[in-house]
Parts: structure tokens; sequence; C-alpha cells
């Protein structure tokens, strides 16, 4: 059996916040908290690069040196003194001490061993009337296939959740157009899990059934989207937390009774 990678405590939970409750539940989020760090670093890094290394094409499409994918490598470098990481010869020393080189030939699979973040690049095709998902390192996937998704616009990649109707997808397609890159957008999703693994890619043939009330974990993603500057592609970062129900605080496990997942 696997070792279980889980995080001590929920820092945020959606069902007890009526802001992130509504769908879609965008907050603004300060550029300097777009990407975070917790004490499942260096559990969840070790699995990513082992993803990387085992099943690279489950967890990476459209790794190349173009516009958007080294203006993302950019981006997050210049926030890594931020966060603990050291600056190397060609390379960063994480915080828990791993030392990765930067390849501009292989920039998501660089940035796949640096953050946390899982990534996903979206762009606005000529002509097209939604933003597209072009190219993505994603090593946790929440009943998701990536070969699945690669190349749909965002109605696409959200079949078949129920929720995501026309209008709601006009109002995502909407968030999209008016994202400015001095304003980040985040939102937060959390479900029941029996299961805490991270890697749990589903195809949309087999959608995953509802959990039990009672299943042991909580699954939240910490999602944001921050438009590049240069590009203005769209970047979807997302942050997983796997908890177990007993780490919530009294104050969560009280709102769970009343917004329940």
């Amino acid at each position: 059996m696997a070792e279980e990678i889980a995080q001590a405590e929920l820092p945020v939970a959606r069902w007890a916040d009526a802001r992130l409750r509504r769908l879609p539940g965008m907050v603004p989020v300060d550029t300097a908290e777009w990407l975070v760090i917790d004490d499942a670093f260096g559990a969840q890094m070790a699995e990513r690069a082992r993803l990387l290394s085992e099943t690279p094409a489950a967890v990476l499409v459209g790794d190349g040196p173009t516009p958007e994918a080294l203006e993302l490598l950019n981006l997050v470098q210049a926030e890594l003194p931020l966060r603990g990481y050291l600056a190397l010869d060609g390379g960063w020393r994480r915080p828990d001490g791993v030392e990765v080189p930067v390849d501009a030939e292989r920039p998501l699979w660089t940035l796949g061993h640096l953050v946390q973040e899982d990534l996903c690049i979206h762009t606005r095709p000529e002509g097209s009337a939604e933003h597209v998902l072009s190219a993505a390192v994603l090593c946790f996937p929440a009943s998701w296939t990536l070969a699945e998704k690669i190349g749909r616009p965002l109605t696409g990649v959200h079949a078949p959740v129920e929720e995501y109707d026309a209008g709601l997808a006009a109002r995502v397609q909407r968030l999209f157009d008016a994202l400015r890159p001095e304003q980040p957008l985040m939102r937060y999703n959390a479900l029941h899990y029996s299961d805490p693994a991270l890697f749990q890619p589903r195809p949309e043939a087999a959608p995953r059934r509802a959990e039990d009330a009672n299943a042991r974990w909580i699954r939240s993603e910490r999602q944001v989207l921050r438009r590049m500057p240069r590009t203005g592609a769209v970047v979807f970062a997302i942050h997983t937390w796997v908890v177990a129900e007993e780490a919530l605080t009294p104050a969560q496990v009280r709102a769970l009774v009343d917004h329940p997942l």
C-alpha cells in the first residue's frame, strides 16, 4: 500500500465560507499568495518526482519551450526566493533541500519539480469562443484524465460536471476574459474521498461515484487563475490538500453538519 500523504490541517474549509460555497466561488487573491507551501511539501514533491519519472505521459502534456510555458517558468522563478528557495548556478534548492536544475527546453517538467501546484495553461485561439487547455503538468488529478481534456475548451474540460451548465460556463468564460495580470482569482473545492492517494485519474466513461459522507478523507483544492502579462495566457494553478476528517477544527466540523459536501 502506498504511503499516505496528508496535511495535518485544512487551512480553509470551502463549506464554512459563504463566499466560497456559491459557484464559481471566485475571490481575489494577492499575487504574492498565488503559490503556497504547506507541511506536506517534501512528501508531495517526492510523489511528483516519482510520477514525472515513472508515468510522464499521464501527468505532462505540451512540455516544450512555448512562449506561454517559458513565461510561466519565469513568473514562478521570480517568486521562489520569497518562499525559501535558494538560487543556484542553473537551478534552485527547494525548501526541503532538494536541488532542481532548470531546463528551458522542458519548462513544465521543471515546474513540476519546483512547486506543489499543478499548473495548467489555457489559451484562447483566434476565433474561439472559449479558452482551451493547451498544456499542463498535472500530477494530482482528482478524478479526471489529462489526456482526455487537453485541447478542449472550458466546457469540454468540465464535462461531465452537472453543475457546469450553460449559465455557469458563460460566467466562467467572462471571468477568464476579464482577468487582469495584477489580480489573480481564487476558489476552493472539497469532496469526501475514501482513498487518500493524490494521483487519481479517472476517464469520463467511468465517472467517480459519490463517496459515503462517512469517508475518512477530505480532499480540497485551492484553485488560482492568473493571467500572464506578456502572452495573455491564463494559468490555472491547483494546490491539493488531503486531510483526515478527524483533523478538522471544531468550527469546521460544525459547519460541515450545516453544509455537507
